[in-house]
């Protein structure tokens, strides 16, 4: 729920009231159990909400009645994604990428939009109008999926030539992953005196960026910046951002960051892993850098390191022996990532000889 009223403040909304239901299942017309429904209902007039925000994607049929019995706008988490992503896009390729998502997860909602005429009862006028509105709309966003698709596939045709060009150069390729907010354009920015946008806010950079770095025994790699993952990340958002993830198949590391001050930690360094893992690139030689522990020391006291890393690793089940507790912003340990990662180049390049 914290990671959801996270989620609205980035898309502007306030945050007014939190409420939670426990299921064996959520109803298939209305997501809430009746009860429930009519408690969040009754909060409509203390509380002053003019839209609901709820947690798991919902159905098309859900999402109708629930606007029916509120009486006002519902959205979900989905929704509440593309929406943010639609916020933060400065790319040509990252504005189409968002739109091809938004225009996916929108098709099977259509038929909810001419609920109206369904009211109507049949007869001249209202079935047939309706039902070629509907299949006009349902044509037209069609069309513009595919012209959608066809502009990305323009990208990722260029984005693959680029890459080839990269490969050829013989450049190892490094690919910061993590959970949103975790510090990855921070740490770009500081590696590499890069100038990407950060702020403290989720999905604050959605467009990859490369830079070339020197790493500590002379060798050059790239250094790329990726999107960053969530839990019940939206399959429209992976299926739409296909171009940008081949980024990380083509990579010789990954390095995975962990924000440490966050309460979820280990649960995000899991729901990173599991994604990695669906992307086939669990394979991939990786150092997991557990971040932001500036934040954590507590007038210079500090803090048993090992016992941090062993914790985290073993909950998330990660190799702590390619783990290292860093500052991104401040500079930290960042001479023994760099070490770690020349040692990962070297390894895996032993292997492919």
């Amino acid at each position: 729920m914290e990671e959801l009223a996270e989620l609205a403040h980035t898309a502007g909304a306030e945050v007014v009231g939190r409420l939670i239901q426990r299921l064996a299942r959520p109803s298939k017309t209305h997501y809430l159990g009746a009860g429930k429904l009519d408690e969040l209902l009754d909060l409509k007039s203390s509380l002053g909400y003019d839209v609901v925000i709820f947690d798991d994607e919902l159905s098309p049929i859900q999402q109708r009645n629930l606007e029916d019995a509120l009486k006002i706008k519902v959205i979900d988490r989905a929704a509440l994604i593309l929406d943010i992503f639609a916020k933060h896009a400065r790319t040509r390729e990252g504005k189409l990428q968002v739109e091809l998502a938004q225009h996916q997860y929108l098709l099977p909602r259509l038929a909810g939009q001419w609920s109206h005429l369904e009211r109507l009862g049949g007869g001249i006028g209202t079935r047939g109008p309706g039902e070629s509105q509907l299949e006009t709309d349902r044509r037209l966003i069609r069309q513009k999926i595919h012209r959608l698709k066809a502009g990305i596939e323009e990208v990722r045709k260029h984005r693959k030539l680029y890459r080839h060009h990269r490969k050829e150069s013989g450049i190892p390729i490094v690919a910061l992953v993590g959970y949103t907010n975790a510090g990855k354009s921070t740490l770009l920015n500081t590696l590499s005196g890069a100038q990407v946008a950060v702020g403290d806010k989720l999905f604050a950079t959605l467009d990859p960026t490369t830079r070339r770095l020197v790493l500590p025994d002379k060798s050059a790699i790239l250094l790329s910046d990726t999107v960053g993952f969530i839990r019940k990340l939206p399959l429209t958002i992976v299926t739409a951002f296909r171009a940008t993830l081949e980024e990380l198949s083509e990579a010789d590391v990954l390095i995975h960051i962990v924000d440490l001050t966050s309460h979820n930690a280990a649960e995000q360094c899991q729901t990173v892993e599991d994604i990695l893992f669906e992307l086939e690139l669990h394979d991939k030689p990786r150092v997991t850098t557990l971040n932001k522990i500036d934040l954590l020391i507590d007038d210079g006291t500090g803090i048993d390191e090992e016992r941090v890393i062993n914790s985290l690793c073993q909950k998330c089940e990660v190799a702590s022996e390619n783990t290292v507790v860093i500052s991104a912003s401040r500079g930290w340990e960042l001479e023994k990532l760099l070490k770690m990662i020349s040692h990962l180049i070297a390894q895996t390049a032993k292997i492919r000889v």
